[in-house]
């Protein structure tokens, strides 16, 4: 193991699909799991505490972003991210893979170098290599770290994809080699690939040969169809080790989930929950709801009857209608609550589901549903 004090167990299994349990020295995390977003050292429109009474152990945050705004300096004053975000919760950081992708227009790639940006802020060089996104983890003290990649976006470029995997390639060894013997804190690995098999494979066998102490799969939740990201999954994930997290990165609904936890993945991250919730758009156990859309003015029921946490239940579709037609900032805040409330109760449902050899039970019922 990279990481001693960091491990993971399968507790119990339904076919391909996992119930089990991550130990950090920050606390354990029961997975499946999901990961709200919080780039900026903040899941946006809540409180750390609301993340902790809904139940969440465990958030992602953003090196890249981070690296710029506040910057690593400032951050250190505090001893790391944990204390600057007043989170007791384990952190997972994105390396500032994802970026490479998403500010494509203001980066290039030196294979060396690393990823070359134009800050997005005041239009300054900024050169992130896979030693500098391992030491700017390392100063934000995240518990989960990941290797820098080259994420690449939907192509059906074969060989843009191969270099691309290269690259990561070769960027993981190095990200590797700069983290070191951490006995505290677990390094990822990242398999790329996009939606061609035998790429895929490749990738998997290149980075099982580095060794880590979890698996993701990255490049996937970047424009292909949920039929394409699931044939993915069936490709691949059976080669992949029993005895290490699996960890599905930048997805996704709550159908995504349980198609990928059909087929053995055991972590997840996505800001669809926070930022549909800013748009208006909640989830239920019935389906979605655009609360921002006339029918419900008049409507006097809850999003649900029957929650238990914050009186979620005492507003009706009604005023939350009124709020969010008024951009009233507590509409952001009640709906992103709700959802990520939603998010939570859905991985618990599912956890206990396998535990009780009733997934594809609990699958059927809810996979065109939700």
């Amino acid at each position: 193991m990279v990481g001693s004090t960091f491990s993971f167990k399968v507790l119990a299994k339904e076919k391909n699909a996992r119930a089990g349990v991550i130990n950090t020295k920050r606390g354990k995390i029961d997975t499946p799991a999901f990961m709200p977003v919080g780039t900026q050292a903040t899941v946006k429109s809540v409180f750390v505490d609301d993340i902790i009474s809904i139940g969440f152990q465990i958030i992602l945050s953003n090196t890249y972003h981070l690296m710029l705004r506040p910057g690593t300096d400032r951050i250190k004053l505090f001893g790391g991210v944990h204390k600057f975000m007043n989170c007791p919760l384990p952190i997972l950081t994105d390396s500032g893979g994802f970026q490479i992708m998403s500010l494509a227009k203001l980066m290039n790639v030196d294979v060396e170098q690393g990823a070359i940006f134009r800050s997005h802020l005041d239009g300054k060089k900024i050169i992130l290599s896979p030693e500098k996104s391992i030491q700017v983890q390392k100063d934000l003290d995240s518990d989960i770290l990941m290797v820098l990649d080259q994420c690449p976006a939907l192509t059906k470029d074969k060989k843009k994809i191969k270099k691309a995997l290269d690259t990561s390639e070769y960027w993981a060894q190095r990200s590797k080699t700069e983290f070191g013997k951490n006995k505290n804190k677990a390094l990822f690995g990242i398999v790329q690939g996009g939606i061609f098999e035998d790429l895929r494979i490749e990738s998997l066998k290149k980075t099982l040969k580095i060794d880590f102490d979890g698996y993701a799969l990255g490049g996937l939740a970047v424009g292909e169809t949920q039929k394409q990201m699931f044939e993915v999954l069936d490709n691949i994930t059976h080669h992949m080790p029993e005895d290490k997290p699996r960890y599905l990165m930048g997805v996704g609904t709550p159908s995504d989930i349980l198609g990928a936890v059909k087929r053995g993945v055991d972590m997840f991250d996505c800001v669809i929950p926070t930022r549909s919730g800013r748009t208006g758009l909640v989830f239920t156990w019935n389906g979605k709801l655009n609360l921002r859309n006339s029918k419900y003015k008049n409507d006097t029921t809850p999003i649900d009857e029957n929650p238990d946490f914050r009186n979620l239940n005492l507003y009706s579709k009604s005023y939350l209608n009124h709020l969010i037609n008024s951009n009233e900032i507590l509409a952001s805040m009640i709906l992103t609550l709700h959802n990520l409330k939603f998010y939570w109760e859905l991985m618990r449902a599912i956890r206990n589901s396998i535990k009780n050899g009733q997934f594809d039970q609990f699958f059927n019922k809810y996979i065109d549903l939700l």
